[in-house]
């Protein structure tokens, strides 16, 4: 599956009992501990989903709520508010504050993860596919198998990531910085030319014949001074 979900919450216990389930789930998981930091990963990692919680430090959820919907590029980001208030202006405050749908403490993982999902398939409903097609390729997440025109395409971890991210947004053009931090994490020291070397790798396995043959056309375009994207045939 491998969306990647942004979790917000000071509680060290809350922290791990969200990671773990989100993560036993099949998603790639980011922790923060307050409301500021929250909303200057948001701009660095692209999550495709964020659980916050409301008391937090810093800056509460109600406050990262309407700063994130003030934003362009965060404007339809989905939000999952957590918090132990119940009361119905606990929720109505949540949702105009910009939440996309509200859970109250306790509650079990199965509710959590159904939440999650149900707002997935509103705004990245590819995610949960069970295979994602593009231009002759088509990616299992769950299997890790990939195929181009029927042929196996044998990839590792890092290129696989890759290829995932791509195929999710075809066309869309992603700049080195923002590879390092989607892939390799945030506040991960990897030098920019490791990008290069495994788009490099990429690029040769989606293009290789199983029977020899002549190589495949390119899909991955490089864009100069911009980064790559995932296209059809371009040469």
């Amino acid at each position: 599956m491998n969306g990647k979900i942004l979790i917000v919450d000071d509680e060290p216990a809350q922290q791990q009992l969200l990671r773990y389930n989100v993560e036993k789930s099949g998603f790639d998981v980011l922790l923060v501990d307050n409301g500021n930091d929250a909303l200057n990963i948001v701009d660095e990692v692209s999550p495709d989903l964020i659980v916050l919680d409301w008391m937090i430090p810093e800056a509460s959820g109600i406050d990262v709520c309407y700063e994130l919907r003030s934003r362009p590029e965060t404007r339809y980001l989905p939000i999952l508010m957590v918090s132990a208030r119940g009361e119905d202006v606990d929720l109505a405050m949540a949702l105009d504050a910009g939440a996309d749908d509200y859970i109250t403490k306790p509650f079990s993982p199965r509710e959590l993860i159904a939440r999650i999902k149900s707002l997935l398939r509103r705004s990245r409903p590819t995610l949960l596919q069970d295979k994602l097609e593009f231009g002759g390729l088509e990616l299992n997440p769950e299997t890790m198998r990939v195929k181009r025109d029927g042929d196996d395409i044998h990839l590792g971890t890092r290129e696989f990531k890759l290829l995932s991210l791509f195929i999710e947004r075809p066309e869309r053009v992603f700049s080195r910085d923002q590879l390092l931090d989607l892939i390799w994490g945030h506040g991960v020291y990897v030098e920019d030319r490791t990008v290069d070397v495994h788009m490099s790798r990429l690029r040769s396995a989606l293009n290789k014949r199983s029977d020899g043959g002549p190589d495949r056309p390119d899909m991955i375009r490089t864009v100069r001074g911009a980064g790559y994207a995932l296209t059809k045939n371009i040469k």
